[in-house]
């Protein structure tokens, strides 16, 4: 009974999470755009004109992705553009079969290359190809080319005329959507972080996860960034606007202090083998705190209903106890393990510190309680899209992902209808769709695609046979055609094989409402599907493949660079103290998302044949040897950014220095493939050592003047040098060890 209630509970959360979010209220709004056109085409006896606008709309409606209104106009009005030019070729195509076939590849190749310009332009191209495509049906048969072209201009008008209204009538509900998204990915990965500090036979499983999340939760990052930070123009939601850019800056320093650890996980479970109850402690704050999130994620638009936390509190007050016991029975004015539990638990204090602060927020505190970011600053965090001449050129050739998967796509859309045409299919175009919706750069998520998109449609055909058996009734269709269509849509981006039945379906009652042979129809749909998913396959495996081996050396090299950059500033941080300059978090920014980069690479790279796995265990060690220098990093500079520190020392300098130089020897190795020369290191671990206990001795030395009541261990102060001590020699030492095995694994891994 209880797991029936846990079933049900979960199904109904993941329902209501559904209808609130923006994938749902697109849908809508695209079945509002959709059906309005062709009732009133119905109404004025004009049904092919409401026709031609509906295909319009849907023509502009890719690029209606969640970001900032003024990109999604852009991006609406830029696909109706190209749907308007390429459908008014299109409609000449049919005059020669012999100046069809070259220039349907032209074509296919010219739009595909477009999405060389990032994910927005990948969208506008989509709508270029799927106006190419429907070029070939008789959707708007009987309307003169130039005609047709200007009646898709209406739709693609229509469309971003109540998609900006849409956007007037619910300005609020993105952000609110993906702000809660952010709060549960990052209460997930708190959760997996608490289950990891636990965790020693299963630790590698455990970590891939987190990888996974963390690439999903930097891309909703970087999605929020561009909605807050963009729309910060108007003076009506400047002040709501700042508060929710404030509420995300505390998630965004929130992942950085979840990724922390002041020590190497092997130190970490030495200490708590001891201590049992205190890693329960520390687990249990963690889940607690993982629990808060949700709860405010639950509650992001009506804060008054937020209780008061109690779990919280209890689970500090434990860890505070435990270290006060601790400290009460520790002798000795260094206790290495001591130093550790306060630098943990100081890590967790800025964590309960940083949510507190969000439900502050969301409070709406008074404006001139608050202090909030220039927009100059904000606007060096958006991630910027380069649209010169330039980038055509430089990619141009076969080392181009994008140029080998247009070249591929052209050959296989002439492949597709040559095949329609010979065996004489009912509808080749139907192949032709099948292909450009699945094909992708790479041969992992075309297969993935493949697979649904085979699967979603022979679902929704046998489900329609089903429907139609059990009733004939026209009226039933069109409600069901709007009803599957609007669902189709909504999941999209959440379960493509779910979106492909239910858009199987909507074409099946669409056609059944024109044609009474509906049995063909779905058999002709299921045929062509899986003709245009196998010829997807094949293209992607037999013609000019992109392997991710073949660009994982350029990801890894974004990856340790960018690292790089983030250490350049924490050092510079370090020496100089002062406010927080915008260039650290820009560059804590790109650290993470090189990562997710680095990533979601790899991911792609375990769904691709065994064959073409080239050292996929070496690049996974690297890609965790990666996220863990990264969480070192975030150790070090969260430390040194919250609490008040002593004068950087001049061995601190010295050895990261040498971390710096082991990390450009890393990219010169990936960039040149430079023989690997060992002088280029620090040669034993002897000599390291020796470096890290004279920054030690320094730091909490000669360069430290202590009073004599804090050489005798007696003030605040003293422990607070003895722990920024501890967490500089430890982290330092970690970040060198892993410097130094960087370049040596990447010499072993061929590319």
């Amino acid at each position: 009974m209880k797991l029936t209630n846990t079933i049900v509970g979960t199904l109904i959360k993941d329902l209501t999470e559904f209808f609130k979010s923006t994938d749902f209220s697109k849908a809508i709004l695209l079945g509002i755009a959709l059906t309005t056109p062709i009732l009133i085409g119905i109404k004025l006896d004009a049904l092919h004109i409401g026709v031609t606008i509906t295909v319009g709309a849907l023509l502009s409606s890719p690029s209606d992705v969640s970001g900032s209104i003024r990109s999604k106009i852009s991006g609406i009005l830029l696909a109706t553009l190209l749907a308007m030019i390429v459908s008014l070729i299109g409609g000449y195509l049919h005059l020669s079969l012999w100046l069809l076939f070259p220039v349907l590849g032209v074509l296919m190749f010219a739009i595909s290359y477009i999405s060389i310009y990032g994910f927005r332009a990948s969208l506008i191209s989509f709508s270029g190809l799927f106006a190419l495509v429907l070029s070939f049906s008789n959707v708007t048969e009987g309307i003169l080319p130039y005609e047709r072209m200007l009646l898709i201009g209406v739709g693609g008008l229509w469309y971003a005329g109540l998609a900006l209204l849409w956007h007037f009538i619910f300005p609020k509900a993105p952000t609110e959507y993906y702000l809660s998204k952010t709060l549960k990915l990052t209460a997930d990965y708190l959760e997996i972080r608490g289950k990891l500090v636990a965790e020693r036979t299963n630790r590698a499983t455990l970590l891939k996860e987190l990888l996974t999340l963390q690439t999903e939760l930097t891309a909703t990052h970087e999605t929020l960034r561009d909605i807050l930070i963009t729309s910060r123009t108007g003076s009506g939601r400047s002040n709501y606007g700042g508060k929710r850019l404030l509420v995300f800056v505390q998630l965004v320093d929130m992942l950085e202090l979840a990724m922390t650890n002041p020590v190497n996980y092997s130190k970490t479970d030495t200490f708590f083998e001891k201590k049992p109850q205190q890693l329960k402690y520390f687990q249990n704050l963690l889940f607690a705190m993982s629990d808060r999130l949700n709860v405010i994620a639950d509650n992001i638009s009506t804060p008054e209903k937020l209780r008061k936390d109690t779990k919280i509190a209890h689970f500090y007050n434990k860890i505070k106890t435990e270290i006060s016991e601790f400290t009460s029975d520790s002798d000795i004015a260094y206790d290495e393990n001591l130093l550790l539990l306060k630098n943990l638990f100081k890590y967790q204090k800025d964590q309960i510190n940083k949510i507190d602060k969000i439900e502050w927020l969301l409070q709406n505190p008074a404006h001139r309680d608050i202090i909030l970011p220039k927009k100059e600053d904000s606007r060096r965090f958006l991630t910027k899209q380069r649209y010169d001449l330039e980038i055509l050129s430089e990619n141009f050739n076969l080392r181009s992902p994008i140029f080998k998967h247009s070249l591929r796509i052209a050959v296989i859309t002439m492949v597709g209808y040559g095949v329609g045409i010979l065996f004489a299919v009912q509808n080749p175009y139907w192949i032709l769709l099948t292909i450009i919706v699945i094909m992708r750069p790479t041969f992992g998520l075309t297969k993935t695609r493949s697979k649904e998109r085979t699967i979603g449609t022979l679902i929704g055909g046998a489900i329609a046979v089903g429907i139609v058996l059990l009733t004939q009734n026209t009226t039933v269709y069109g409600i069901l055609a709007i009803l599957t269509l609007v669902i189709a849509f909504s999941m999209v981006q959440r379960n493509y094989k779910a979106a492909a039945t239910f858009i199987t379906l909507s074409v099946v009652f669409i056609y059944a409402l024109m044609r009474p042979d509906i049995f063909n129809v779905i058999q002709f749909r299921v045929m062509d599907t899986m003709i245009g998913a196998g010829l997807a396959t094949l293209g992607n495996l037999l013609l000019w493949p992109a392997w991710e081996k073949q660009g994982m050396q350029k990801t890894l090299l974004g990856t340790i660079k960018a690292n790089r950059i983030y250490l350049t500033e924490i050092i510079s941080y370090y020496n100089k103290k002062g406010d927080v300059p915008t260039e650290y978090k820009v560059a804590r920014k790109n650290a993470f998302l090189e990562l997710s980069d680095l990533s979601a690479a790899f991911q792609r790279m375990t769904q691709e044949p065994k064959s073409k796995q080239k050292n996929l265990d070496k690049v996974y060690e690297i890609a965790v040897l990666n996220h863990t220098f990264l969480s070192s990093l975030a150790s070090l500079s969260t430390y040194i950014l919250n609490n008040p520190t002593t004068p950087a020392s001049k061995n601190f300098n010295i050895i990261s220095e040498r971390i710096i130089k082991n990390l450009k020897v890393a990219e010169k190795i990936l960039d040149t493939q430079i023989q690997y020369n060992s002088n280029t290191y620090i040669k034993t671990e002897e000599e390291t050592d020796r470096f890290l206990e004279n920054i030690f001795d320094e730091t909490f030395g000669s360069s430290i003047i202590f009073s004599e009541e804090e050489k005798n261990g007696q003030t605040a102060r003293f422990h607070s040098k003895i722990e920024e001590a501890h967490l500089v020699r430890e982290q330092l030492k970690w970040l060198l060890a892993m410097s130094e095995k960087m370049p040596k694994l990447l010499k072993k891994t061929k590319f």
